[in-house]
């Protein structure tokens, strides 16, 4: 296990699963200002560890996954800094890796905005998310606001956001910006069930796959048929291509080489 500054790392060698857990007792797994940097180096890590396939994000104890950032250290930074912190936060999608957040409780601010770029939101039936920054005099600053018209629409995400509105988990999930919702004493092993599935497929489709999907809103439809297209093509040369077309035709189970 591996501390940060509010978080700690666990790698479970034999499911090939990464958690990273925010853990701030007493103050709802706030996310430190210094956390923020030392979060992106550990995606970056466990997109380049052989030992993990799969990550979760989660909050330790009852009452939030994480209610926000630090406030009052936003006034401590210079404001140029803090204008580039949306690069740290989007660590999750640059991971080549499939990315889960597990949600619980408070999902507020830049916690919303770091499971908004995890690849999949698990939530528990008590999670609220909502990005309440215009009640402070400032808007969301992690990508929030962007992520939300892309997912949800521009009247949608206005709503939520220059309203200040926080969502409970049955309209979140209506809206699209969860995967799920499972009962409160559920989460841990729905979580679990769906990282153990994403670390057994074959990784070298999979984060070609992500990164197709990923570009997917950020062009237009012939441009992004023409990165499919290029991205099915690569594929075809690989080993896992090759062995699952075999174990297709063999009736077995496959075994991935990761090449």
């Amino acid at each position: 296990m591996t501390d940060h500054d509010g978080f700690h790392v666990t790698i479970d060698e034999p499911r090939r699963v990464a958690t990273i857990t925010l853990d701030v007792p007493g103050k709802m797994n706030r996310v430190a200002i210094t956390a923020r940097a030392q979060l992106a180096r550990v995606f970056e890590d466990l997109g380049r560890d052989p030992r993990v396939r799969a990550i979760v994000v989660a909050g330790a104890g009852d009452e939030a996954f994480t209610a926000g950032g630090d406030i009052a250290g936003f006034m401590e930074v210079d404001p140029e800094w803090i204008s580039h912190l949306h690069d740290n936060i989007a660590a999750p999608e640059r991971c080549p890796k499939p990315v889960i957040a597990a949600l619980h409780g408070y999902c507020l601010g830049v916690g919303f905005e770091l499971a908004l770029a995890c690849d999949f939101r698990i939530a528990a039936d008590n999670t609220q998310v909502g990005l309440p920054e215009i009640s402070l005099g400032m808007i969301p600053g992690s990508g929030g606001s962007q992520r939300l018209v892309q997912m949800v629409g521009i009247g949608r995400a206005k709503d939520m956001v220059m309203r200040g509105r926080r969502l409970k988990a049955p309209e979140a999930l209506a809206w699209g910006l969860l995967t799920e919702v499972v009962p409160r004493a559920g989460l841990a092993d729905a979580v679990a069930a769906l990282a153990d599935d994403m670390a057994a497929r074959p990784s070298v489709a999979l984060r070609t796959l992500k990164r197709v999907l990923n570009q997917a809103p950020n062009t237009s439809l012939s441009v992004g048929m023409e990165l499919e297209g290029l991205a099915y093509g690569l594929l075809r040369s690989t080993d896992d291509f090759a062995e699952g077309v075999a174990s297709f035709t063999e009736k077995r189970k496959p075994t991935w080489r990761d090449s």
